[in-house]
This record gives C-alpha cells, sequence and structure tokens, in this order.
C-alpha cells in the first residue's frame, strides 16, 4: 500500500502521543512503580505496538476529515486492542514489576488521546471550510426536513469542493429536534415558522429535502414556502434514489407540475393489465411525442415480444430509440419507423408486415391555436390520419386498437376539439363495421401535465424569461393529469376494452390557471406580473368530460368510467368524410374560404360543434 505523507505525518503524530502520555503516566505513577530500571524497555515495547495495531486496523486508510461516528469508535477499540497487547506482552516480559492498574491508565489515556486528535483536526476542518463559504456570495439556503436526506446532504455540502450553497436553518415539523442541531444546522422551528425564520435568516432558496413525502404533503408546504416569494427547490421521492446512483446534490431539482398540484398520481395499473402487454406485440403512432414517448416507456418495461415506434418527426422518435436501447438493450426487440399516419398505404404495408396485437394511436396535432390558422392541415393530420390507421387496423383484424382523444372533443368550440370528435365517431363507426374483428375503443384525457406545448413548461419558460407571464382569462380552469396517469389509463384500457366505449379518468377538481400561475411565480423566487390577453380562438373557459347526450358508467375500477357513445349513421358519417376530404384537398381555396369549409362540414358531421361566441 502506498503511504502519503499525510499518513505519515498522521503516523508521526500518534507515536509521539503514545510516547507523551507513556511519560505522563508513568511519571505520575513512578512513585508507586518499584521499576525505575525498566524506563525504556516499556517504551521500548509500547511505541512499536501500537504502530502495528493501529495499522492493521486500518485507521490510516481513513479520510479524517470526513470520518463518520463508526471510523473514530474503531481507532478507540484499536487503542484499546494495543493496550491489551502490551499488557500482555509486558506481563511474559517483565513479570509483575509493573502494576495492572499503570496497564489500564495507559491504554485507557492513549485512546481517548488518539481520538481527539482525530476529533480535533475533524473540528478544525469543518471550521475552516465553513469560515471559506461565509462571505463568499453563496445562496443562503433553509432546509426543511431535518431527517437523514437532510444529514446525508450537509455531508455533501461540507465535503464538496464547489458548492453554490449555505444552510443556514433547519425546519422539521417534528417538534422533539427544534432547538436542535443536525450536522451542525440549527433546526429553528416548524413549517408553521417558514415564513418568520425565512426573514430572520436571510434566506434566498429554500429547499424541500423529504424525499418519503407524498405529493399532497409537498403541496401544502408548496403553499406556505410560496408565501415568502423565496425560490423553491426539492429533493425527489426514494425511488429515484434508488433508481439512480447519484448524490443527493445532484438531485436537488425543481419543483414538479404533480408536485406543484399537490395530486397523487391515479394507480389503475394491475398484474392483469401488465400481463396483457406481456409478449405482445405493440405499435405507438406518435411514439415520440410527450405521451407516446411515455407510453413506449411503460410498454418496454412489461416484457412485449415487439414493441413499433411510429413518428414523422425524427428528433423525438431518434431520442426515444436511444433512451430505450440504452435501458433495455437486446432484450428489446425495438423498431423506429419515421412514417406519416397520413399515408394509408404505408400504415397498411406496416400492419400487414409487423402484425400487431395492440396498436395506440396517440399521432395527432394538438395545439388548438395553431390548429385555427390552419384547419386543412388539422382535418388531414387528425381525422385522416386517424381513419387510415383505424382502416388498416380493420383489414388486417388487429385485436386491439386504442384512439386517444381529449376533453376538448366534448362540445368542441374549437376546431382540433371538432376534429378529435369525428376522431371518436370514426373509432366508433370502425367498431360497428361488420365482420369486425377489431376492439376499437377511444381514451378521452384532460390536460397533461408537463406534456409539450401545455401551459406548466409555458410558464415556466416566461418566468425563466423574466415575464410577463401570460393568462387568458382570470376565471379559466382545467381539469389536469400527470403523463404516467394519462400513459396507464391507455394500457388499462387495453385490457377492458370490450369494443366501442371512450373511457374517462376520475382527474378530481379543476384548477383555475391563474393561481397557478401566482404559485409557480412565488416558488421561483420571482416578481413577474401576470398578463390576461383574452380567450384564444375557440377556447373555453372550461373543459367537459362527457357530452349532455352521454351517459356515464363506472367500471370494476372506481377511477375509471365509460361514456355511452352517441349513435349516428355511419353511411352517413362515410359520405361527409369523402366532401370533408375534397374540401381539404383543394390546394386552390384560399384560407378564408378554407377556414368557413371546414367549420362549417365539421358542424355539419359533429354538430355539438358550436363557437365559444355562439354558445352566449
Amino acid at each position: 500500500m502506498r503511504i502519503k505523507i499525510r499518513d505519515m505525518l498522521l503516523m508521526f503524530a500518534d507515536m509521539f502521543l503514545v510516547y507523551l502520555v507513556f511519560n505522563l503516566c508513568y511519571h505520575y505513577c513512578r512513585l508507586y512503580i518499584n521499576a525505575e530500571g525498566l524506563y525504556m524497555e516499556a517504551l521500548g515495547a509500547l511505541i512499536p505496538i501500537y504502530f502495528v495495531v493501529l495499522f492493521i486496523f486500518g485507521t490510516y486508510r481513513s479520510l479524517w476529515q470526513y470520518a463518520e461516528a463508526w471510523e473514530f469508535l474503531l481507532c478507540m477499540i484499536a487503542s484499546v486492542t494495543a493496550g491489551a497487547v502490551y499488557f500482555v506482552i509486558s506481563r511474559w516480559v517483565f513479570d509483575d514489576k509493573i502494576p495492572f492498574y499503570f496497564y489500564m491508565l495507559v491504554a485507557t489515556t492513549t485512546g481517548f488521546a488518539l481520538v481527539s486528535l482525530r476529533l480535533f483536526y475533524r473540528v478544525y476542518r469543518d471550521y475552516v471550510t465553513g469560515a471559506k463559504r461565509i462571505g463568499s456570495g453563496k445562496k443562503r439556503v433553509m432546509i426543511i426536513g431535518c431527517g437523514h436526506a437532510c444529514y446525508t446532504m450537509l455531508a455533501e455540502i461540507k465535503s464538496a469542493r464547489k458548492c453554490d450553497i449555505l444552510p443556514v436553518v433547519g425546519i422539521d415539523d417534528d417538534t422533539s429536534k427544534v432547538g436542535k442541531r443536525v450536522n451542525g444546522l440549527y433546526i429553528a422551528g416548524t413549517s408553521a415558522d417558514i415564513e418568520k425564520y425565512a426573514k430572520k435568516y436571510r434566506v434566498e432558496e429554500i429547499v424541500i429535502a423529504i424525499p418519503s413525502a407524498t405529493n399532497a404533503a409537498r403541496a401544502e408546504l408548496l403553499e406556505r414556502c410560496s408565501k415568502t416569494g423565496i425560490e423553491v427547490k426539492i429533493l425527489p421521492g426514494l425511488l429515484d434514489f434508488e433508481t439512480e446512483n447519484q448524490k443527493f446534490l445532484q438531485k436537488i431539482r425543481d419543483i414538479t407540475p404533480d408536485e406543484l398540484l399537490g395530486r397523487e398520481c391515479v394507480s389503475v395499473i394491475s398484474d392483469e393489465v401488465l400481463s396483457f402487454i406481456c409478449g405482445k406485440t405493440v405499435l405507438v403512432t406518435g411514439g415520440g411525442g410527450s405521451i407516446g414517448s411515455e407510453l413506449s416507456r411503460q410498454v418496454a418495461a412489461n416484457s412485449p415480444r415487439r414493441l413499433i415506434i411510429v413518428d414523422i418527426y425524427e428528433n423525438n422518435a431518434y431520442d426515444i430509440e436511444m433512451e430505450l436501447r440504452r435501458k433495455y438493450g437486446e432484450k428489446l426487440d425495438l423498431k423506429v419507423i419515421i412514417s406519416s399516419v397520413r399515408d394509408y398505404s404505408r400504415m397498411d404495408h406496416l400492419i400487414r408486415t409487423y402484425k400487431p396485437d395492440l396498436i395506440i394511436h396517440a399521432a395527432a396535432h394538438k395545439h388548438v391555436p395553431l390548429m385555427e390558422s390552419a384547419p386543412a392541415e388539422a382535418v388531414k393530420n387528425n381525422i385522416f390520419g386517424t381513419y387510415n390507421v383505424a382502416k388498416a387496423a380493420l383489414v388486417n383484424k388487429v385485436p386491439r386498437f386504442i384512439m386517444i382523444s381529449t376533453d376538448k372533443a366534448v362540445n368542441p368550440t374549437n376546431i382540433m376539439g371538432a376534429t378529435k370528435r369525428v376522431c371518436e365517431m370514426i373509432i366508433q363507426s370502425m367498431n360497428e363495421a361488420k365482420d369486425c374483428k377489431t376492439s376499437f375503443s377511444c381514451v378521452r384525457f384532460g390536460n397533461v401535465l408537463g406534456s409539450n406545448g401545455s401551459v406548466i413548461p409555458l410558464f415556466k419558460k416566461q418566468i425563466a424569461d423574466g415575464g410577463p407571464v401570460t393568462v387568458t382569462h382570470p376565471d379559466i380552469i382545467r381539469y389536469f393529469m400527470t403523463i404516467p396517469e394519462a400513459v396507464q389509463l391507455v394500457l388499462v384500457t387495453g385490457a377492458m376494452a370490450a369494443g366501442g366505449e371512450i373511457f374517462i379518468l376520475d382527474m378530481g377538481e379543476p384548477v383555475k390557471i391563474v393561481d397557478l400561475a401566482k404559485k409557480m411565480i412565488s416558488l421561483a423566487g420571482k416578481k413577474i406580473d401576470i398578463e390576461f390577453i383574452g380567450l384564444r380562438p375557440g377556447e373555453k373557459l372550461y373543459e367537459e368530460l362527457l357530452m349532455n347526450e352521454e351517459g356515464l358508467r363506472t367500471t370494476s375500477n372506481k377511477k375509471i368510467h365509460v361514456g355511452r357513445p352517441i349513435d349516428f349513421d355511419s353511411e352517413v358519417l362515410k359520405k361527409q368524410l369523402n366532401e370533408l376530404w375534397d374540401i381539404v384537398s383543394d390546394d386552390n381555396c384560399s384560407d378564408e374560404a378554407m377556414m368557413t369549409l371546414v367549420e362549417d362540414k365539421l358542424h355539419e358531421i359533429a354538430p355539438t360543434f358550436v363557437r365559444a361566441e355562439q354558445n352566449v
């Protein structure tokens, strides 16, 4: 083993302490020891014994500025062991000329001296590094939750050469901890005192260090923190620490959307659902998007025979492909295909070639304002893209087909919502087709937290850019669900669907968007104005999950409901779709005329499509 200069200095310091302690003990006891001539012999045996035993016990392999309690205990045990060895050897060499109490005094005093040397060094290092941090321009941080996670994080902060945070006060709801210290950090009060101590200690950032907390508990803490106007960070749940080898400091992150809203993720997955995926070939259209990529992850995690991802946008498709190949390697039979759902012959070829057991149709244009200015593209991609994939599934007798819809399809007031309502009608008509061997169903989502183009990523970007944060209307509300919830619902429908259903998830209470914006601004530690810009074309103040004509029945899972399909004439729908295709295929039509023609035809196909101003 290579011995460094630092280790050699510690060895010399230890031997000097042994020599010093022996001399003190010897001179203290010399009036009672009748062994004056044995001084050199006794000392000559003592120093080598302590050196060898301390070395064998590995006390010179510890970095004492970072040492834990067990390392100090090990040093004491090594010292006691050395004293015992010295006693045995001395009794054998010197008989009874040196009394037993002298050995006890030497062993005990030497042990305390050696441990004290290391403790002194540890305290000195902590003082020096602490002194360097003070006044260094680092953020003054309040840590909420003073348990194991806090202790570990503080230890990392002390040992880190470069760290931009300086913990100044702790908060914990365990009143037995209040007034005490954890790894040097003073615990000043409970969560009820957050605002008070944030001001007193001039806190610049708050870190919530409670990995075991539920989203509801975190939301309550975030509500208190938002009153301080200080930026808030968070340590993730315990599961994240189990799945990734990262230190606590590396894990400190921004607040996620579901933590912000305080919603626990609705779990609807069962072993029956997961076994439904196992051994099956699954094709996901739009597999690189926010929902599609999470679908691909969850399908891949449940041992499919093959996963086929179809997407027109190669960057997204590449990202999810690389992620899945890194994680699963050769264990996953993965095929990524760049193609458009607008091309029926291509979709038919893919389905005939790969023979999927389940198709999840997630490909769609979903941005409401953009589709208002490009109605023909919305129709081509959403309506006829769905028609192409569904028809190919029907022709090739794919066992199950699930289409992802939206709450905007309920009494739609915009082009995007109207196209998705027509998609639901297409799926229903396919399910009722003669000799249909495919089970067709729809999944109706609310707004998906954190998905591309959703409100929370928009607010985060606006806050990062210094504002203003734009909200369309002070009274606008929305239902929200997390991406994992949305994906679970899709997989559940695959196991539960008999055909023709529209599945709806219980999403709890709707959220007022302006309140969400205010909380995000406060938790970012910023002072940013909120600007009301007015409802966008086709936008509602609130979304609905069911149309008046639809009944609602529960399933075996109380979090999932099924809407009764509305009756319509499938032959009439087919004729109307042909007429709609002729409209959107006319490249010579002006934008204004196209909007009018598309809107009129969509209203004819889906009579519940009424512009917001017409509902007044």
